[in-house]
């Protein structure tokens, strides 16, 4: 599938809805979270691996693409090696958002500059530029594995990793279960009760009773 028109079907997603259809998914550690809530982030993967260093994230942004996140296994070192600056060229350069297993500094300017950053830590100590470490390899990004070019989605709730197999595996009945959970909002606004609109009583007798049974909505 054409990623452009995979990304318009994604905008209209959130993360709930794709772990619903794949409780398997890679969830990166909730400890890694976003600087400014209200963004969502969609983008390929453009990895890095540094420590209490930033040259090599230098190397990254300069060398990634429109559209990419830049997805940095900082190892989760108290110390920023990403901050306005930086943020603020992603941003010109049309890249999706920065991930920093590590510390992100400046964030009282995020409101300004509006790109999505999530990040383990705030911190103002930043990291030296001496060193080389490796772009564009497989890392372990707030405790999962991220390759390049997998699809990085991010929103409130937190980072999902997934691979082009997956979301075409997924994609459709997280798109069911996110028009299912409208439906239900709107009835609820109605005054209809959750209840009304889950098998709740049936599947809750079923499991009393040890048999198989799924919990599900029931709205039209």
């Amino acid at each position: 599938m054409d990623f452009n028109h995979l990304l318009k079907r994604l905008e209209k997603m959130d993360a709930a809805c794709l772990c619903d259809a794949n409780k398997q998914l890679r969830v990166m550690d909730p400890a890694i979270r976003p600087v400014l809530k209200g963004f969502k982030m969609i983008g390929m993967a453009h990895t890095v691996h540094c420590r209490g260093d930033f040259l090599s994230i230098m190397r990254a942004l300069k060398d990634a693409k429109r559209g990419e996140v830049l997805v940095i296994d900082a190892e989760g070192e108290k110390i920023a090696v990403a901050g306005e600056l930086f943020t603020i060229e992603a941003k010109r350069k049309g890249l999706a958002g920065l991930i920093i297993d590590g510390g992100y500094r400046d964030s009282m300017h995020a409101s300004e500059i509006t790109l999505p950053v999530f990040s383990r830590y705030t911190t103002p100590m930043a990291g030296t530029v001496n060193q080389i470490f490796e772009t564009q390899i497989p890392v372990r990004c707030g405790g999962v594995l991220v390759r390049p070019g997998e699809i990085i989605f991010g929103d409130d709730d937190g980072l999902l990793v997934i691979s082009e197999d997956e979301i075409m595996d997924i994609l459709e009945a997280a798109e069911d279960i996110q028009k299912m959970e409208e439906k239900v909002m709107l009835a609820m606004e109605r005054g209809q009760s959750l209840f009304d609109c889950l098998n709740f009583d049936e599947h809750y007798k079923r499991i009393q009773k040890q048999e198989q049974s799924q919990l599900r909505f029931i709205t039209d």
